[in-house]
């Protein structure tokens, strides 16, 4: 190996650093997605979120022209791919009720920013709508993957009845303020998988020790 690269080998080579820019950025991103999902879109103005980060608006302007274009990036950073795994597509599929009911147990959870944009906004044609339709589709498709992979009978209808089951698994938490409610559409996500033809996930099975 030539000795420049064995260098840079042991020494390592330094990652850029985010430009100031890019960290003013992140910070109102940051800022924005913590006020808009807690307060309400409608309830936080571009001055609450200048105040809260210690900016004036005309910097929040630098960045995000108008409220509209803050809300939209707001909900942009949150249309995160879904993580790959390892796991079996039955695990899977019943974990994502139970992780809501994780985040709503610990407080985490105030509904799906997505639904909560359209109904604040109530406006079909924002970019935000769009938005939230994209975040819709592709939880209902990552269903559906994981049904052709479970050989479920009807794949694309069955995606479609969990992913209306999950974001009214979400509904009923808010409204009765009930973790509980996770379990109870996990429950019946269940049934749907077993009339599907889908087998549910089994414990490992522990060996016995010789005598």
């Amino acid at each position: 190996m030539p000795a420049g690269q064995e260098k840079c080998k042991q020494v390592g080579v330094p990652l850029p650093r985010a430009s100031a820019g890019e960290a003013m950025r992140a910070r109102i991103l940051e800022t924005t997605d913590r006020l808009f999902y807690r307060r309400g879109i409608r309830a936080v103005g571009v001055d609450t979120v200048a105040a809260e980060i210690g900016i004036s608006k005309r910097t929040l302007y630098n960045y995000f022209p108008s409220k509209d274009a803050l809300v939209v990036a707001y909900l942009e950073r949150r249309f995160t791919p879904i993580p790959a795994s390892e796991r079996s597509p039955v695990v899977q599929i019943l974990d994502a009720y139970d992780r809501v009911g994780r985040l709503f147990a610990a407080d985490a959870l105030r509904g799906c920013p997505f639904v909560n944009a359209v109904t604040e906004l109530a406006d079909p044609t924002h970019d935000a709508a769009k938005i939230a339709l994209g975040f819709k589709e592709r939880r209902r498709l990552w269903f559906r993957e994981l049904l052709v992979q479970a050989k479920a009978k009807d794949a694309d209808s069955l995606a479609g009845q969990l992913a209306i089951l999950l974001d009214g698994a979400i509904v009923q938490m808010l409204v009765r303020n009930d973790a509980g409610m996770a379990a109870v559409a996990r429950k019946a996500a269940t049934t749907l998988l077993a009339a599907a033809g889908v087998k549910p996930a089994s414990a490992p099975t522990r060996r016995r020790a010789k005598a």
